[in-house]
């Protein structure tokens, strides 16, 4: 037998109880606090974490645009452009897809005259997103996916 409608809404609370409302004293509304942070939620980890990443980034990059031109740069010791074209005729017969994916850079995109400036420009472009996110802690993924792109574009040009 199912139980009258009456004693389940007493028990849960939702019955016709009447609300009370806060008193209003005339002339003075209510102070207005700010929203209430939820417990739970990660809010605080997440920016953290991501400027912290963001700072490692910016490091990495600064790092980048100081040595890259006297370590993979034309006149380097271990030069990218001498790197890349080997890598080209290691897989001459295949697919451009087998050297790109022995050495995954969007160095095989542009053009190679330049290595200098490409390489820094890469490096300030990193240095900029970063330093975009360590200032307004705006992290979504894509900026992210950005700076992840553009650190392993100059990584794996760089030789063992």
């Amino acid at each position: 037998m199912a139980a009258p409608m009456e004693s389940l809404r007493k028990r849960r609370g939702g019955g016709d109880a009447p609300q009370l409302e806060p008193l209003k004293v005339p002339g003075q509304e209510p102070p207005s606090c700010p929203p209430c942070l939820l417990t739970g939620t990660f809010w605080l980890t997440r920016i953290v974490l991501l400027r912290a990443l963001a700072f490692l980034y910016f490091v990495a990059f600064l790092v980048a645009y100081n040595q890259n031109k006297q370590l993979i740069g034309e006149k380097g010791l271990l030069p990218s452009k001498l790197y890349l074209k080997q890598i080209q005729q290691y897989f001459r017969g295949k697919s451009a897809w087998d050297s790109f994916s022995f050495s995954p850079t969007i160095i095989w995109f542009l053009d190679w005259s330049y290595m200098d400036s490409i390489l820094d420009s890469i490096s300030l472009l990193g240095l900029g997103v970063s330093a975009f996110i360590i200032i307004t802690s705006c992290a979504n993924m894509i900026l992210m996916a950005i700076l992840w792109i553009l650190y392993f574009s100059l990584a794996h040009v760089g030789q063992i």
